[in-house]
């Protein structure tokens, strides 16, 4: 007999990253850094949902991407991290859509909801590390990679859990 659970709202998520990032206890004593990537490890999974742990040294990034059919949540923990969002039109698909971007910087102690059909880039752009927490419900199956070329996106990759990561 299969079980369906409610999925966690966006206030849900933002408010479970940020209880997470808010207690140090529970991330400090596992985070680490890697000069030659973002480090990051799964912290929990539920039925309804997973928490990851990321860490962030001056000048790393990730590429656009989108979270696959997962609605989530981030919350910096330590640092400051600028989040890049693609504005897309609300109909249609997202590859080959002209799209503007807006940029907005979140210290620690701020979280950042999101809906599925979000797409962005998250860089740490100081000179510290960073540390920030994740949240993601349906648990993350997929990621899409996109490129911008001359203001139009185009998707790059796509990515799947257990297999790419």
């Amino acid at each position: 007999m299969l079980s369906t659970y409610a999925l966690p709202t966006r206030a849900d998520l933002t408010s479970l990253a940020l209880r997470i990032a808010n207690d140090p206890g529970r991330w400090m004593p596992i985070v680490r850094f890697d000069e030659q990537q973002r480090w990051y490890t799964r912290l929990a999974v539920a039925d309804n949902h997973e928490v990851w742990l990321l860490s962030w040294l001056p000048g790393q990034r990730t590429e656009i991407h989108d979270h696959g059919d997962s609605a989530g949540a981030f919350a910096v923990a330590q640092g400051v991290l600028t989040e890049t969002t693609v504005c897309t039109p609300a109909v249609g698909g997202l590859d080959g859509v002209e799209v503007a971007l807006s940029r907005k910087r979140i210290r620690a102690g701020m979280a950042r909801g999101f809906d599925a059909d979000h797409v962005h880039e998250v860089t740490n752009d100081t000179n510290s590390p960073a540390v920030s927490i994740h949240v993601y419900a349906p648990a993350l199956t997929t990621m899409n990679r996109y490129r911008i070329d001359d203001g139009v996106l185009r998707l790059h990759a796509s990515e799947r859990a257990g297999a790419d990561w």
